[in-house]
């Protein structure tokens, strides 16, 4: 049976999840340029930059200045990523960013090292310690967040069950401190996921968590980002974080690398030709890829942006 969703949401990490990992250096002007194009399009939250140490992510470096130059789109949140409690101040100083706070763990041991320099008993510790700095700052938590579902270029396959463990762990972790989560993001940070695994996994959640939304965070190295996106759609997952172009990847995960997020014009087309409303126009996600593509210097694997949207050669068709 199926639960393919009428309507799903897409958050825009393209600024954030491609300009850390580019070589550079890209002008913040240029990064900006990129983020009004996209504040263009329907989209309702677009991460913009992330407040991570310089010397370990060197495009993240001008986030400050980024931020400082960005200017306010009616109904766009822009949103930023932090690691750590100096990060979340850092980005709470800026006065321009949406905070919306994400309670972060890893399925991978291994991946938690080198992401964060901490065994999984101190970022649980840690999350602790974040939770009430949200609360004094009056900063509502978006999800929980769980890194490397579906496998780990370290450690390997990872157990459903482990997934499903930390998914109780992390809501434990809210209701510890008066929080209720409004969803799970479930992240195949080094795009090991498959079709398969996505079912399997997905299904185990919401099995023991019927009523928990789902969001899903693909990555799409070995080229089954979309695949992976349709297996959620059909197990009823309505959120999904989007890379422009396909922009990114992340800059911990070493090994044969994590391609970018599954791309956004991609995903949007997708889900145009199934009926699903995203609220999104794709004309103008085409743009902004063709302008993220331009600003980096060299191909996006984003697939629409070349050959264009159906629905215009329909239109093409039918005029002529």
């Amino acid at each position: 049976m199926s639960d393919i969703p009428g309507h799903i949401t897409i958050t825009e990490e393209g600024p954030r999840e491609g300009f850390q990992i580019e070589p550079g250096p890209i002008p913040p002007a240029q990064k900006i340029a990129l983020i009004e194009a996209l504040a263009e399009t329907g989209l309702r939250e677009i991460q913009v930059v992330s407040f991570v140490n310089p010397k370990r992510v060197p495009g993240m470096a001008d986030a400050d200045q980024v931020v400082a130059g960005l200017t306010a789109h009616d109904g766009v949140a822009y949103t930023a990523l932090w690691l750590n409690d100096q990060g979340f101040l850092r980005a709470a100083a800026t006065g321009k960013l949406d905070l919306r706070a994400t309670l972060s763990l890893s399925a991978s041991a291994g991946f938690i090292q080198r992401n964060q320099n901490r065994t999984p008993a101190e970022a649980l510790a840690a999350q602790h310690a974040s939770l009430e700095l949200y609360r004094a700052h009056r900063v509502p938590i978006e999800q929980g967040f769980i890194s490397a579902a579906f496998g780990c270029n370290f450690d390997g396959d990872i157990p459903v069950e482990r997934v499903v463990r930390i998914t109780d762990d992390l809501l434990a972790l809210a209701g510890d401190h008066g929080v209720t989560l409004p969803r799970i993001n479930l992240a195949d940070t080094m795009a090991w996921a498959t079709p398969g695994s996505v079912r399997r996994v997905v299904g185990a959640v919401r099995e023991r968590h019927p009523d928990l939304e789902i969001a899903l965070h693909l990555h799409d190295t070995r080229g089954l980002g979309l695949a992976n996106a349709y297996a959620g759609l059909e197990m009823g997952v309505r959120h999904f974080d989007a890379a422009i172009g396909g922009l990114g990847g992340c800059p911990f995960a070493e090994h044969q690398g994590a391609a970018g997020n599954v791309c956004t014009e991609d995903l949007a087309f997708m889900c145009e030709e199934m009926g699903i409303d995203t609220g999104l126009d794709l004309d103008r996600l085409i743009a902004a890829a063709r302008l993220a593509e331009q600003i980096v210097g060299h191909p996006l694997p984003g697939a629409v942006k070349q050959g264009g949207s159906l629905k215009r050669l329909r239109q093409a068709r039918a005029a002529g």
